[in-house]
């Protein structure tokens, strides 16, 4: 149920077919939408398709419906195929029920596929075989025959992906928490239900498994009571060396993955060689170019207020923000202030470029800020006003869907309008 683009979907249906199942994949979207995933699975024997549309009966027949975690709670199929006697998974269940390798589970509102990385980045400098996947890196299910008993497989796992479990699934062996503030409310029944969420990873391990909670973030800290087995200590922030990403928040991700490569049995002078030489991520605060001076920056992955905030006061040059999309229902006004605090100038792009403009004039009337409605002219603004010196920012804050496909493309999209930049004034 819900093929998407991002690939769990179709390596779901891939699994499942070649194991002899007869799947059904059907998607509200239609053939043209699917083009890319449709043709991956051109090879397969996919039972039938249902695009463009569901229909009642394929979910009163299912014996299992695999469901994509972007479906929402209270969808009336899924209550079909629940009322019916079906079984309900996901495609990040059906890999960690059938893993052989030892798992790593990595959840937070922000820094989690920092976190999952650095921690996969420590286990291969110590010389153990490691798996990078779940919301980051694609499906493992195509994988899962070279995956051995004494592998490591890291996992970055979603509020969207753990809210789909069924109350019985296995928890990761190691759980990680990174940090808990507000995001998705548009998805999830209110704040409480989104920490529910995230609480999931705790509360469904057992007495055997570790729990590795970010200290330094209040709300997770308080969890400690929820965790099952062994909670195991953070280092201190003096004790992370020197990194090759900037900001405070990447110092603490690199404390969480620190405590899980102790806690995967990886020695100290291991854990510091690989977090010095890890890199970052394609997207989280990446680098890519500098034009006349001017340095950009891509974070689309800022998709939080929350997270926009860290990227901003993770630069030490005056910054020009770009930020924008379709809010998900979260509170502006943290980030407001620290856009006048911090930025030299804003332009907000996209659904919600007008209430973004409007937060940021309340907190400062004075503040250099536009609303736009592509992110083409947002660049436009930002590059005409920063001068040599200065950082270029896309920092969205927002999710991407009003313009985007995803967040991904968000990123590629400012990547060719930089180049675009560059050439033009490299002539």
């Amino acid at each position: 149920m819900g093929l998407g683009h991002f690939g769990g979907g179709v390596a779901a249906a891939r699994w499942l077919a070649r194991q002899g199942a007869s799947v059904t994949v059907t998607d509200l979207a239609d053939e043209t939408d699917l083009a890319d995933s449709l043709a991956e699975l051109a090879n397969d024997p996919i039972a039938r398709f249902r695009l463009g549309g569901h229909l009642e009966e394929d979910f009163r027949g299912a014996e299992m419906v695999v469901v994509n975690p972007a479906v929402r709670p209270g969808n009336p199929f899924v209550q079909i195929a629940r009322e019916a006697g079906a079984r309900l998974t996901s495609e990040i269940e059906l890999l960690m029920e059938a893993a052989p390798g030892r798992i790593i589970g990595v959840t937070g509102s922000n820094g989690k596929s920092t976190t999952a990385a650095m921690t996969a980045a420590i286990l291969r400098a110590a010389g153990r075989r490691t798996w990078l996947g779940g919301n980051i890196g694609g499906s493992l299910l195509p994988r899962l025959k070279q995956i051995r008993p004494h592998d490591w497989i890291v996992l970055e796992l979603s509020s969207f992906q753990l809210w789909h479990l069924a109350p019985s699934a296995a928890m990761p062996q190691i759980a990680v928490v990174t940090g808990c503030s507000p995001n998705h409310l548009d998805w999830h029944d209110g704040y409480q239900s989104y920490v529910a969420a995230k609480q999931r990873i705790l509360v469904g391990q057992n007495r055997d498994d570790l729990a590795v909670l970010n200290t330094h973030d209040a709300e997770v800290d308080s969890w400690a009571p929820l965790v099952r087995g062994r909670r195991l200590p953070l280092p201190s922030l003096s004790e992370i060396p020197p990194l090759l990403v900037p900001g405070e928040h990447n110092r603490s991700n690199a404390a969480c993955a620190a405590a899980a490569g102790t806690a995967a049995g990886c020695d100290t002078l291991t854990i510091r060689r690989a977090l010095k030489a890890f890199r970052g991520l394609p997207q989280r605060l990446e680098w890519f170019a500098a034009v006349n001076g001017r340095r950009f920056y891509n974070d689309s992955t800022s998709t939080t207020p929350h997270s926009t905030i860290a990227a901003l006061e993770s630069l030490q040059e005056p910054v020009w923000l770009l930020a924008g999309g379709r809010n998900k229902g979260l509170d502006l006004g943290d980030l407001a202030a620290a856009v006048v605090r911090r930025a030299q100038g804003a332009a907000f792009f996209g659904a919600c470029a007008d209430t973004l403009r409007s937060w940021v004039a309340a907190v400062g009337p004075q503040f250099p800020a536009t609303a736009t409605e592509t992110m083409d002219e947002a660049l436009s603004w930002c590059w005409q006003r920063s001068r040599p010196g200065d950082a270029v920012l896309l920092a969205p804050a927002c999710a991407s869907t009003d313009q985007f496909r995803n967040f991904r493309a968000r990123g590629e999209s400012f990547v060719e309008l930089v180049r675009g930049l560059a050439e033009q004034h490299n002539r």
